[in-house]
């Protein structure tokens, strides 16, 4: 990914590397100086200012909310109402959202709000861009939404902070816990009072679950690379073949996916000298091993064809969200028309997630049957049971445990990649939400599976370094895999061993004697370099940079 150090809000063009670079890496974020931006945004304004003067009924903003929608509000209370709105809202549970997904929501909000048809004042989108410079995070609970009218839970406690509503409201400022009114006094800013519409402006929409959306598919695309990474090292070791790759199958079976993945394939296990290249069906070599190999090698571009094609369709149904208006009424301020209308629902969004959280577990399923292969020698080609590095010392149990370790997280993430947003059929707040997205949760649950796939990666990573180490020494009586290693995996494989503080040392594999590290480290660093984007992202980031460019 380029550095982006700022990123000019319009109303549109947001992407996940834009939204990665505020929510994540501290980029600047300007508010467009487009005077057609801005003329739509001040219309709308004058238009709510003209319905209260008119006494128009229009929802949220001289009427109740919700169910109570046939409750007309006296006009002296229309600013009254959307205050008690925010508060009547901090009704939120469980831990605190991570800081990079309320600062992505933050920067969605600003986005929707520039579209010019919700009726908000610059001075609130301009605090929330101002947080977001002076790196002042509202903490936002992780339990409350069920995504039906919008993210109404989570954004309220952006909303009540950037207003400085009370001291229940906190922030993260400068990675210091203090209140709203303390944050906002530092700042140079007075408390505010909301205006009629704003404050169901500010927390009908989407914003949240997307920004949790895109920051987990961020991740994902990074881990799809990394696997590719991971396979190259293991189809090495296991002195797989190159030709399942060839163009020619794959122009004959032309899914977009499949291609992509190939050609990846090719390209990350060219001039290695540890596998099988071309049309080379020897078997002289293979000792009894089948002329082909088996699935999980000869078909992974059929397998990863499709989870490469679903990611990248989830990633434009979640930049589509990212750069929508979502709130309700929206209104057309040339026209004079209130629209009551649905864009709240988060339906993209938990669908969408739902399918991520499945992918996911396709993955690691895959590399799992793998490193099944290479711990067997059964089917490993000559390599060493469990990867054990010195069968000399006989006690010695190699990566055994550690592949119970990889077993036992693998049903977790395919148990999280279970259907989630047809789970629970609402009636809420009487009857008015009788449908809802669980997108909020959906989103939710995929960082999890996120989560809980950087560990697995991280295993992974230690099985293919191992394995490519001993498949060297099996076929140059040496174990320093550089020398054999096709030259695009060889940054994996470095950074590796950069992470885990283990030097390359010629004369013994990665993981030698059982008691001369420990492989919980290994995996505690791996697994954090990974979900930081580190050396290890780092070394396939060219992989993730063409998958997400062909969004």
């Amino acid at each position: 990914m380029k550095n982006i150090d700022r990123v000019i809000i319009t109303g549109g063009e947001l992407t996940l590397e834009k939204l990665a670079s505020v929510s994540r890496r501290g980029a600047r974020v300007e508010l467009t100086d487009d005077p057609k931006v801005w003329e739509r945004f001040e219309n709308s304004c004058a238009y709510i200012n003209q319905i209260i003067e008119l006494g128009e009924p229009v929802y949220g903003v001289t009427t109740g909310f919700g169910g109570m929608a046939n409750i007309n509000i006296p006009l002296s209370e229309a600013k009254a109402l959307q205050n008690n709105l925010i508060r009547a809202t901090k009704v939120g549970a469980g831990r605190l959202l991570p800081k990079s997904d309320v600062r992505a929501a933050m920067l969605m909000r600003v986005n929707s709000h520039l579209k010019g048809v919700s009726g908000i004042r610059r001075d609130l989108v301009q605090r929330l861009v101002t947080f977001l410079n002076e790196d002042v995070t509202p903490h936002v609970r992780e339990l409350g939404s069920i995504g039906a009218s919008g993210d109404l839970v989570p954004l309220s406690y952006i909303t009540g902070a950037v207003i400085g509503m009370d001291r229940s409201y906190t922030v993260d400022f400068k990675g210091e816990t203090i209140d709203s009114i303390t944050a906002l006094r530092r700042l140079g800013m007075e408390r505010l009072e909301l205006l009629p519409k704003e404050g169901l402006a500010m927390i009908n929409g989407t914003s949240m679950m997307t920004g949790i959306a895109a920051n987990a598919l961020w991740d994902g695309f990074r881990l799809l690379a990394l696997s590719l990474g991971v396979h190259a090292l293991f189809i090495q070791g296991l002195q797989g073949a190159d030709q399942p790759f060839h163009p020619f199958i794959h122009q004959l079976k032309p899914h977009q996916g499949q291609i992509r993945a190939a050609r990846q394939m090719m390209w990350l296990l060219e001039d290695s000298k540890l596998c099988r290249h071309g049309l080379d069906n020897k078997r002289d070599d293979r000792r009894n091993q089948p002329i082909q190999d088996r699935y999980s090698l000869r078909c992974l571009p059929q397998y990863l064809g499709p989870i490469i094609d679903g990611f990248q369709t989830i990633a434009r149904q979640v930049e589509v969200e990212a750069n929508s208006a979502n709130d309700n009424p929206l209104f057309d301020s040339e026209q004079r028309v209130s629209y009551h209308s649905g864009n709240f629902l988060g339906q993209y969004i938990g669908i969408s997630m739902d399918q991520f959280r499945y992918y996911l577990g396709l993955l690691v399923k895959h590399l799992d049957t793998q490193i099944a292969l290479l711990v067997a020698p059964e089917f490993s080609n000559g390599l060493p049971p469990s990867l054990v590095g010195n069968p000399q010392r006989k006690i010695n149990m190699g990566l055994k445990i550690l592949q119970i370790c990889g077993n036992s997280i693998v049903p977790l993430i395919a148990h999280l990649g279970n259907p989630h947003v047809n789970l629970f059929q609402t009636h809420a707040e009487q009857f008015n939400q009788n449908i809802n997205s669980l997108g909020f949760s959906s989103a939710n649950l995929a960082r999890e599976a996120v989560r809980l796939s950087h560990q697995y990666m991280a295993i992974a990573l230690i099985f293919g370094v191992q394995a490519v180490d001993l498949r060297t020494f099996v076929d140059q009586q040496h174990y320093d895999a550089r020398k054999s290693l096709a030259p695009a995996t060889i940054p994996l494989y470095e950074a590796v061993h950069v992470v885990t503080n283990c030097a390359r040392v010629h004369n013994r594999p990665f993981i030698k004697n059982d008691d001369e590290q420990s492989l919980d480290e290994y995996v505690d660093l791996l697994a954090a370099d990974i979900a930081q984007d580190g050396l290890v992202t780092q070394a396939v980031r060219s992989l993730s940079e063409e998958l997400i460019l062909a969004i």
